[in-house]
Protein backbone atom coordinates (compact mmCIF):
# COMPACT_ATOMS: atom_id res chain seq x y z
CA UNK A 1 0.00 0.00 0.00
CA UNK A 2 0.92 3.87 -0.43
CA UNK A 3 2.98 4.94 2.68
CA UNK A 4 1.20 7.03 4.85
CA UNK A 5 2.12 9.49 7.77
CA UNK A 6 0.99 7.98 10.69
CA UNK A 7 0.41 9.98 14.27
CA UNK A 8 0.51 7.28 16.88
CA UNK A 9 -0.24 8.08 20.80
CA UNK A 10 0.37 5.84 23.44
CA UNK A 11 -0.46 5.61 27.32
CA UNK A 12 2.50 3.45 27.93
CA UNK A 13 6.03 3.86 26.63
CA UNK A 14 6.30 0.79 23.81
CA UNK A 15 8.07 -2.33 25.01
CA UNK A 16 7.76 -6.31 24.00
CA UNK A 17 6.80 -7.42 27.46
CA UNK A 18 5.37 -4.56 28.94
CA UNK A 19 1.68 -4.53 29.65
CA UNK A 20 -0.85 -4.98 26.93
CA UNK A 21 -0.54 -1.53 25.45
CA UNK A 22 2.98 -1.62 25.54
CA UNK A 23 2.98 -4.93 23.46
CA UNK A 24 0.59 -3.78 21.07
CA UNK A 25 2.48 -0.73 20.55
CA UNK A 26 5.59 -1.90 20.09
CA UNK A 27 4.46 -4.74 17.31
CA UNK A 28 2.75 -1.15 16.12
CA UNK A 29 5.59 1.26 16.14
CA UNK A 30 8.26 -1.04 14.40
CA UNK A 31 6.10 -2.79 12.10
CA UNK A 32 4.89 0.46 10.57
CA UNK A 33 8.19 1.86 9.99
CA UNK A 34 9.83 -1.62 8.64
CA UNK A 35 6.58 -0.99 5.89
CA UNK A 36 7.81 2.13 4.84
CA UNK A 37 5.14 4.56 6.73
CA UNK A 38 6.49 7.91 8.18
CA UNK A 39 5.27 7.87 12.04
CA UNK A 40 6.05 10.37 14.70
CA UNK A 41 5.08 8.28 18.10
CA UNK A 42 4.14 10.04 21.69
CA UNK A 43 3.75 8.21 24.57
CA UNK A 44 3.64 9.44 28.00
CA UNK A 45 5.47 7.31 30.70
CA UNK A 46 5.49 6.80 35.00
CA UNK A 47 8.85 5.05 35.09
CA UNK A 48 12.00 6.80 33.72
CA UNK A 49 13.57 2.97 33.19
CA UNK A 50 10.70 2.38 30.91
CA UNK A 51 11.08 5.32 28.91
CA UNK A 52 14.90 4.68 28.34
CA UNK A 53 14.19 1.08 27.67
CA UNK A 54 11.59 1.94 24.65
CA UNK A 55 14.43 4.67 23.12
CA UNK A 56 17.11 2.21 23.02
CA UNK A 57 14.85 -0.24 21.07
CA UNK A 58 13.31 2.75 19.00
CA UNK A 59 16.61 5.02 18.59
CA UNK A 60 16.56 8.09 16.08
CA UNK A 61 17.22 8.73 13.29
CA UNK A 62 15.32 5.43 12.61
CA UNK A 63 12.43 5.89 14.79
CA UNK A 64 10.70 9.23 15.56
CA UNK A 65 9.45 8.24 19.28
CA UNK A 66 8.92 11.37 22.03
CA UNK A 67 8.41 10.17 25.69
CA UNK A 68 7.02 12.49 28.10
CA UNK A 69 7.01 12.27 31.66
CA UNK A 70 3.58 11.45 33.70
CA UNK A 71 2.64 14.82 35.73
CA UNK A 72 2.40 14.34 39.53
CA UNK A 73 -0.78 14.35 40.40
CA UNK A 74 -2.73 17.39 41.83
CA UNK A 75 -4.39 16.98 45.11
CA UNK A 76 -6.41 19.94 44.51
CA UNK A 77 -10.57 19.72 43.96
CA UNK A 78 -10.24 21.22 40.92
CA UNK A 79 -8.01 19.03 39.46
CA UNK A 80 -10.11 15.79 41.19
CA UNK A 81 -13.51 16.98 39.23
CA UNK A 82 -11.10 17.27 36.00
CA UNK A 83 -10.23 13.39 36.48
CA UNK A 84 -13.83 12.52 36.95
CA UNK A 85 -15.03 14.19 33.54
CA UNK A 86 -12.13 13.21 31.81
CA UNK A 87 -10.56 9.73 32.84
CA UNK A 88 -6.86 9.43 32.80
CA UNK A 89 -6.02 12.64 30.35
CA UNK A 90 -3.91 13.84 33.34
CA UNK A 91 -1.32 11.02 32.51
CA UNK A 92 -0.67 13.61 29.28
CA UNK A 93 1.33 16.43 30.34
CA UNK A 94 0.86 20.02 28.59
CA UNK A 95 4.27 19.28 26.98
CA UNK A 96 3.24 16.29 25.62
CA UNK A 97 -0.08 18.33 24.18
CA UNK A 98 2.16 21.22 22.48
CA UNK A 99 4.49 18.66 20.97
CA UNK A 100 1.41 16.96 19.69
CA UNK A 101 -0.18 19.69 18.53
CA UNK A 102 2.36 21.31 16.39
CA UNK A 103 2.93 17.69 14.70
CA UNK A 104 -0.34 17.58 13.64
CA UNK A 105 -0.84 20.81 12.66
CA UNK A 106 2.41 19.86 9.85
CA UNK A 107 -0.38 17.71 8.52
CA UNK A 108 -0.51 13.70 8.69
CA UNK A 109 -2.69 11.11 7.04
CA UNK A 110 -4.21 9.04 10.39
CA UNK A 111 -3.79 9.84 14.15
CA UNK A 112 -3.83 6.62 16.05
CA UNK A 113 -4.98 6.88 19.63
CA UNK A 114 -3.97 3.97 21.38
CA UNK A 115 -6.60 2.92 24.18
CA UNK A 116 -9.51 4.39 24.63
CA UNK A 117 -8.67 7.18 27.04
CA UNK A 118 -6.04 8.66 24.10
CA UNK A 119 -9.06 9.80 22.69
CA UNK A 120 -9.17 12.88 24.56
CA UNK A 121 -6.08 14.09 22.31
CA UNK A 122 -7.54 13.55 19.59
CA UNK A 123 -11.05 15.75 19.73
CA UNK A 124 -10.77 17.96 16.46
CA UNK A 125 -9.46 15.15 14.68
CA UNK A 126 -11.95 12.20 14.65
CA UNK A 127 -12.53 12.01 10.78
CA UNK A 128 -8.95 11.23 10.47
CA UNK A 129 -8.44 8.77 13.31
CA UNK A 130 -8.31 5.80 14.65
CA UNK A 131 -9.49 5.16 18.53
CA UNK A 132 -8.19 1.44 19.56
CA UNK A 133 -10.02 -0.07 22.56
CA UNK A 134 -8.34 -2.69 24.74
CA UNK A 135 -11.09 -2.98 26.92
CA UNK A 136 -14.31 -1.14 28.21
CA UNK A 137 -16.06 -0.33 31.55
CA UNK A 138 -19.62 -1.05 30.29
CA UNK A 139 -18.91 -4.70 30.59
CA UNK A 140 -16.40 -4.77 33.02
CA UNK A 141 -18.67 -2.77 35.58
CA UNK A 142 -21.81 -4.73 34.98
CA UNK A 143 -21.24 -7.31 37.17
CA UNK A 144 -19.85 -5.68 40.07
CA UNK A 145 -21.25 -5.12 43.25
CA UNK A 146 -23.57 -2.15 43.75
CA UNK A 147 -21.68 0.79 46.20
CA UNK A 148 -22.00 3.80 47.78
CA UNK A 149 -21.27 7.77 47.91
CA UNK A 150 -18.35 8.70 46.21
CA UNK A 151 -17.99 5.33 43.78
CA UNK A 152 -21.25 5.30 42.35
CA UNK A 153 -20.40 9.22 41.72
CA UNK A 154 -16.90 7.92 40.34
CA UNK A 155 -18.23 4.59 38.10
CA UNK A 156 -20.79 6.74 36.60
CA UNK A 157 -18.73 9.12 35.65
CA UNK A 158 -16.10 6.92 34.08
CA UNK A 159 -18.94 5.26 31.65
CA UNK A 160 -20.35 7.95 30.94
CA UNK A 161 -16.94 9.85 29.83
CA UNK A 162 -16.05 6.40 28.02
CA UNK A 163 -19.56 6.28 25.73
CA UNK A 164 -18.70 10.10 25.46
CA UNK A 165 -15.16 9.49 23.58
CA UNK A 166 -16.93 6.47 21.68
CA UNK A 167 -19.51 8.18 20.23
CA UNK A 168 -17.00 10.69 18.81
CA UNK A 169 -14.84 8.48 16.78
CA UNK A 170 -16.34 7.30 13.46
CA UNK A 171 -13.55 4.28 12.76
CA UNK A 172 -12.86 2.37 16.36
CA UNK A 173 -11.12 -1.23 16.60
CA UNK A 174 -11.19 -3.69 19.72
CA UNK A 175 -9.00 -6.25 20.38
CA UNK A 176 -12.06 -8.85 20.65
CA UNK A 177 -15.62 -9.67 18.84
CA UNK A 178 -17.12 -9.29 22.10
CA UNK A 179 -15.62 -5.98 22.65
CA UNK A 180 -16.37 -4.40 18.83
CA UNK A 181 -20.27 -5.77 19.67
CA UNK A 182 -20.92 -3.86 22.56
CA UNK A 183 -18.98 -0.69 20.57
CA UNK A 184 -21.53 -1.40 17.89
CA UNK A 185 -24.49 -1.07 20.55
CA UNK A 186 -22.11 2.47 22.25
CA UNK A 187 -22.01 3.74 18.35
CA UNK A 188 -24.20 2.67 15.92
CA UNK A 189 -23.05 5.01 12.98
CA UNK A 190 -19.13 3.83 13.95
CA UNK A 191 -17.23 1.67 11.49
CA UNK A 192 -15.59 -1.16 14.18
CA UNK A 193 -12.54 -3.23 13.45
CA UNK A 194 -11.59 -6.47 15.14
CA UNK A 195 -7.66 -6.69 15.08
CA UNK A 196 -5.99 -8.89 17.91
CA UNK A 197 -3.32 -7.44 20.17
CA UNK A 198 0.06 -7.87 18.26
CA UNK A 199 2.51 -10.12 19.91
CA UNK A 200 5.69 -10.39 18.72
CA UNK A 201 6.58 -13.86 19.04
CA UNK A 202 9.45 -14.70 17.98
CA UNK A 203 10.71 -13.20 21.04
CA UNK A 204 8.94 -16.60 23.34
CA UNK A 205 11.15 -19.56 22.87
CA UNK A 206 9.22 -22.65 22.00
CA UNK A 207 9.96 -25.86 23.58
CA UNK A 208 7.40 -28.63 22.61
CA UNK A 209 9.54 -31.58 24.73
CA UNK A 210 10.77 -29.64 28.36
CA UNK A 211 12.53 -32.33 30.39
CA UNK A 212 10.74 -34.51 33.32
CA UNK A 213 9.89 -31.98 36.41
CA UNK A 214 7.37 -32.59 39.34
CA UNK A 215 3.81 -31.78 38.28
CA UNK A 216 3.65 -27.93 38.67
CA UNK A 217 1.12 -25.41 37.82
CA UNK A 218 1.16 -21.33 37.70
CA UNK A 219 -1.19 -18.60 38.13
CA UNK A 220 1.33 -15.92 36.47
CA UNK A 221 0.41 -12.00 35.60
CA UNK A 222 -0.90 -8.86 38.14
CA UNK A 223 -2.45 -9.22 41.42
CA UNK A 224 -3.14 -5.82 41.41
CA UNK A 225 -5.55 -6.51 38.46
CA UNK A 226 -8.56 -7.52 39.89
CA UNK A 227 -9.28 -10.19 36.64
CA UNK A 228 -6.23 -11.91 37.89
CA UNK A 229 -6.76 -11.56 41.83
CA UNK A 230 -10.36 -13.16 41.36
CA UNK A 231 -8.64 -15.75 39.49
CA UNK A 232 -6.22 -16.07 42.03
CA UNK A 233 -9.06 -16.13 45.23
CA UNK A 234 -10.96 -18.85 43.25
CA UNK A 235 -7.95 -20.82 42.85
CA UNK A 236 -6.95 -21.01 46.30
CA UNK A 237 -10.17 -21.53 47.57
CA UNK A 238 -12.07 -23.66 45.58
CA UNK A 239 -9.71 -25.32 42.83
CA UNK A 240 -6.26 -25.66 44.29
CA UNK A 241 -7.33 -28.18 47.77
CA UNK A 242 -9.33 -30.32 44.97
CA UNK A 243 -6.47 -30.66 42.67
CA UNK A 244 -3.86 -31.64 45.30
CA UNK A 245 -6.08 -34.26 46.73
CA UNK A 246 -6.20 -35.96 43.05
CA UNK A 247 -2.47 -35.15 42.48
CA UNK A 248 -0.98 -35.00 45.87
CA UNK A 249 2.91 -34.36 44.43
CA UNK A 250 1.69 -31.06 42.53
CA UNK A 251 2.75 -27.50 43.35
CA UNK A 252 1.50 -24.06 42.46
CA UNK A 253 3.68 -20.83 41.75
CA UNK A 254 1.53 -17.38 42.53
CA UNK A 255 4.28 -15.34 40.18
CA UNK A 256 3.82 -11.27 39.78
CA UNK A 257 3.20 -7.76 41.50
CA UNK A 258 1.84 -7.69 44.59
CA UNK A 259 1.01 -11.38 44.95
CA UNK A 260 2.00 -11.28 48.52
CA UNK A 261 1.05 -7.65 48.71
CA UNK A 262 -2.75 -9.02 47.83
CA UNK A 263 -2.97 -12.60 48.77
CA UNK A 264 -1.29 -12.49 52.19
CA UNK A 265 -2.04 -15.42 54.93
CA UNK A 266 -4.75 -17.16 51.89
CA UNK A 267 -1.19 -18.38 50.30
CA UNK A 268 -0.08 -20.00 52.78
CA UNK A 269 -1.09 -23.43 52.17
CA UNK A 270 0.92 -26.66 51.36
CA UNK A 271 1.95 -26.99 47.64
CA UNK A 272 1.95 -23.32 46.64
CA UNK A 273 4.74 -20.86 46.50
CA UNK A 274 4.66 -16.94 45.55
CA UNK A 275 7.10 -15.04 44.01
CA UNK A 276 6.44 -11.19 44.17
CA UNK A 277 7.09 -8.58 41.51
CA UNK A 278 10.17 -10.95 39.70
CA UNK A 279 12.33 -9.42 36.88
CA UNK A 280 11.05 -11.41 34.12
CA UNK A 281 8.53 -14.27 34.09
CA UNK A 282 9.84 -16.17 31.73
CA UNK A 283 11.44 -19.10 34.01
CA UNK A 284 7.91 -19.44 35.43
CA UNK A 285 6.05 -20.07 31.94
CA UNK A 286 8.84 -22.47 30.99
CA UNK A 287 8.68 -24.29 34.69
CA UNK A 288 4.81 -24.30 34.89
CA UNK A 289 3.06 -27.62 33.16
CA UNK A 290 -0.25 -26.07 33.49
CA UNK A 291 -1.15 -22.20 33.79
CA UNK A 292 -4.95 -22.55 35.40
CA UNK A 293 -6.34 -18.91 34.75
CA UNK A 294 -9.92 -19.31 36.36
CA UNK A 295 -11.01 -15.38 35.69
CA UNK A 296 -14.46 -14.93 36.15
CA UNK A 297 -14.32 -11.76 34.78
CA UNK A 298 -13.11 -9.20 32.83
CA UNK A 299 -13.11 -7.90 28.71
CA UNK A 300 -10.08 -7.35 26.62
CA UNK A 301 -7.57 -9.91 25.70
CA UNK A 302 -5.24 -11.51 28.45
CA UNK A 303 -1.45 -10.81 28.04
CA UNK A 304 -0.79 -13.67 30.29
CA UNK A 305 -2.76 -16.18 28.97
CA UNK A 306 -0.93 -15.25 25.21
CA UNK A 307 2.60 -15.47 26.88
CA UNK A 308 1.45 -19.10 27.98
CA UNK A 309 0.43 -19.68 24.33
CA UNK A 310 3.42 -18.51 23.12
CA UNK A 311 5.64 -20.29 25.28
CA UNK A 312 4.06 -23.67 24.82
CA UNK A 313 2.73 -23.46 28.43
CA UNK A 314 -0.59 -25.52 28.58
CA UNK A 315 -3.57 -23.19 29.94
CA UNK A 316 -6.71 -24.07 31.43
CA UNK A 317 -8.96 -21.03 31.83
CA UNK A 318 -12.57 -19.88 31.60
CA UNK A 319 -14.06 -18.09 28.37
CA UNK A 320 -13.27 -14.52 29.76
CA UNK A 321 -9.92 -15.82 30.03
CA UNK A 322 -9.19 -16.59 26.35
CA UNK A 323 -11.26 -13.69 25.40
CA UNK A 324 -10.47 -12.75 21.27
CA UNK A 325 -8.34 -15.87 21.00
CA UNK A 326 -10.30 -18.84 18.58
CA UNK A 327 -9.24 -21.42 21.25
CA UNK A 328 -11.10 -24.30 21.27
CA UNK A 329 -11.75 -26.09 24.08
CA UNK A 330 -9.50 -29.51 24.24
CA UNK A 331 -7.13 -28.77 21.13
CA UNK A 332 -5.41 -25.16 21.92
CA UNK A 333 -6.71 -24.97 25.80
CA UNK A 334 -8.78 -26.58 28.32
CA UNK A 335 -11.55 -24.07 28.61
CA UNK A 336 -15.10 -24.35 31.40
CA UNK A 337 -16.86 -22.49 33.21
CA UNK A 338 -17.43 -24.33 36.75
CA UNK A 339 -15.50 -25.42 39.16
CA UNK A 340 -15.55 -29.01 38.67
CA UNK A 341 -14.40 -28.58 34.63
CA UNK A 342 -12.06 -26.33 35.43
CA UNK A 343 -10.28 -29.01 38.37
CA UNK A 344 -10.63 -31.77 35.70
CA UNK A 345 -9.25 -30.39 32.87
CA UNK A 346 -6.23 -29.45 34.84
CA UNK A 347 -5.40 -32.70 36.55
CA UNK A 348 -5.67 -34.52 33.06
CA UNK A 349 -2.97 -32.65 32.14
CA UNK A 350 -0.99 -33.22 35.33
CA UNK A 351 -1.20 -36.27 34.70
CA UNK A 352 -0.64 -36.81 31.03
CA UNK A 353 2.46 -35.63 29.02
CA UNK A 354 1.63 -36.34 25.93
CA UNK A 355 -1.32 -34.60 26.55
CA UNK A 356 0.61 -31.67 27.36
CA UNK A 357 2.37 -31.72 24.21
CA UNK A 358 -0.41 -31.62 21.87
CA UNK A 359 -1.34 -28.54 23.95
CA UNK A 360 1.70 -26.73 23.85
CA UNK A 361 2.01 -27.41 19.79
CA UNK A 362 -1.52 -26.43 18.79
CA UNK A 363 -1.45 -23.29 21.01
CA UNK A 364 2.06 -21.72 19.44
CA UNK A 365 -0.14 -22.45 16.07
CA UNK A 366 -2.75 -20.64 17.31
CA UNK A 367 -0.97 -17.68 18.58
CA UNK A 368 1.30 -17.21 15.49
CA UNK A 369 -1.49 -17.42 12.95
CA UNK A 370 -3.86 -14.99 15.16
CA UNK A 371 -1.88 -12.33 16.91
CA UNK A 372 1.75 -12.68 14.91
CA UNK A 373 2.84 -9.22 13.70
CA UNK A 374 1.87 -9.51 9.66
CA UNK A 375 -1.06 -10.96 10.61
CA UNK A 376 -2.57 -7.80 12.89
CA UNK A 377 -0.50 -5.04 10.36
CA UNK A 378 -2.06 -6.44 7.51
CA UNK A 379 -5.58 -5.75 9.01
CA UNK A 380 -4.30 -2.02 10.95
CA UNK A 381 -2.93 -0.74 7.27
CA UNK A 382 -6.14 -1.77 5.94
CA UNK A 383 -8.09 0.17 8.61
CA UNK A 384 -5.79 3.08 7.81
CA UNK A 385 -6.50 3.23 3.89
CA UNK A 386 -10.19 3.53 4.99
CA UNK A 387 -9.42 6.28 6.77
CA UNK A 388 -7.75 7.81 4.30
CA UNK A 389 -10.13 7.42 1.24
CA UNK A 390 -13.08 8.67 3.80
CA UNK A 391 -11.22 11.34 5.20
CA UNK A 392 -9.63 12.92 1.16
CA UNK A 393 -6.10 13.16 3.11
Amino acid sequence: MTPMRVVLVMIEPPAPFGDAAARGSHVLLKGLVERGHTVTAFATSSKPANAQDALDRFPAPDYDLRIFPEPLPSRGITSKLQSLRRPLAYVFSPELRRGLQAELARGFDVLHLEHTWSGWLGLGHERRSVLNVHYLFAIDKADEPSSAGLEVLRGGLILRAERQLLRRFPTITTLTPRLTERVRQIHPGAEVHTIPLGLDVSLYPFDPDPPARPATMGLIGSFGWMPTLDAAHRLLTRLWPSIRQQVPEARLQLVGRQARVKLGSLADVPGVEVFEDVPDTAPYFRSSDVMLYPTPLGSGMKVKVMEAFAYGTPVVTTPDGVEGLPARDGIEAGVAVDDSGLIERTVALLRDPTLRRARRVAARRLIESHCGPGVTLDRVEAVYDGVRLKSGS
